[in-house]
């Protein structure tokens, strides 16, 4: 099988494509005949060589995809060959097939075009495991989202607006912002030109009750000023460094959270039951148009370094997606 893989840590331009064995599966896995693959931040960071995955998991980059099922092994039920999925990975979604545990795998929602499907399981996971698994975000609640143009931040809001809760969120430009807007967000805040901690003082009655960060260290002081009693503070990323120094006395007077997440080191129990409550929760939302995967745009997988480009630029909205 045709794989991407960095030929070693460095830019965009180490990716390159190659040839492979196709992967074997164990009793408990389906081999997907990959259709597109989703980009994640965790993909830049790996081919720089600063995460590399999880023990077992492919060498091959790639957190999602979607595909046809090509294969089952002889202890998966529910799955046949021919039937249309997507799937959450720990590694291999770049290339023209991948073995993944069958708890991973969900089905297409209807109205989602099979390629468009590679957008939603990293997305979907995250967001409702952190925002409403781990932190609880109740309806009538405000929720911030760091970056909500990006493909977590859009779908976050989405999924907290359709679920009765308040949104705020930050965004770069003028047109991010709309776009966070047409999405379901209440208040948007141009972090180039606003003090997020200010606005939120503004537009709420003493903090927001989560938020959903992928800032890390460069954001954790204003964060715990922006959070409310109670609130929670969930961090998915380190893209503004990874070591900071926290106020703990401004965090107990507060009686607040501040909860670290990693999903894809998580066991594939885990994962399994993540994937199982998505189905169970998110995806009717997304079956009846109510929450709507976002695309920026699509490239062909020998232009992965292309997409990984785009996708450092941050002058993209949604997902960037590579189809095989």
């Amino acid at each position: 099988m045709r794989a991407v893989i960095a030929t070693t840590p460095g830019g965009p331009e180490v990716l390159s494509v190659t040839e492979l064995p196709d992967p074997e599966i164990g009793p408990d896995e389906v081999l997907l005949d990959v259709a597109a693959a989703g980009l994640n931040r965790a993909d830049l960071l790996q081919r720089q060589g600063f995460y590399p995955p999880p023990p077992g998991a492919s060498e091959v980059i790639g957190m999602e995809c979607s595909g046809t099922v090509a294969a089952v092994g002889a202890g998966v039920t529910g799955w046949s060959v021919g039937d249309r999925a997507c799937a959450l990975l720990a590694g291999g979604g770049y290339a023209e097939r991948v073995a993944v545990p069958a708890g991973q795998l969900m089905p297409v929602p209807d109205g989602v075009d099979l390629v468009t499907a590679a957008a939603i399981p990293e997305v979907a996971a995250t967001v409702w495991s952190n925002v409403f698994m781990v932190a609880g975000l109740q309806p009538r609640e405000t929720l911030l989202v760091h970056g909500g143009a990006g493909g977590i931040g859009s779908f976050a809001i989405q999924l907290a607006h359709r679920l009765g809760s308040r949104v705020i969120t930050t965004g770069g430009t003028a047109e991010k912002l709309a776009a966070c807007a047409a999405l379901g967000a209440d208040v948007t805040i141009d972090y180039r030109e606003q003090d997020f901690v200010s606005v939120v003082a503004e537009q709420t009655d003493g903090g927001v009750d989560v938020i959903l960060d992928n800032m890390g260290a460069k954001y954790l002081d204003r964060n715990i000023d922006a959070l409310g009693i109670e609130g929670r503070l969930v961090i998915i990323g380190m893209q503004g460094g990874s070591k900071a120094e926290l106020d703990i006395n401004k965090l107990l007077r507060k009686r607040g959270a501040v909860i670290a997440t990693n999903l894809r080191g998580r066991s594939v129990a885990e994962k399994s039951a993540i994937c199982a409550s998505v189905v169970e929760h998110v995806w009717p939302l997304v079956s009846d148009g109510l929450v709507q995967p976002i695309v920026h745009g699509t490239f062909p997988l020998a232009e992965a370094g292309a997409a990984h480009a785009l996708m450092e630029s941050g002058e993209h909205s949604g997902k960037i997606l590579l189809t095989v």
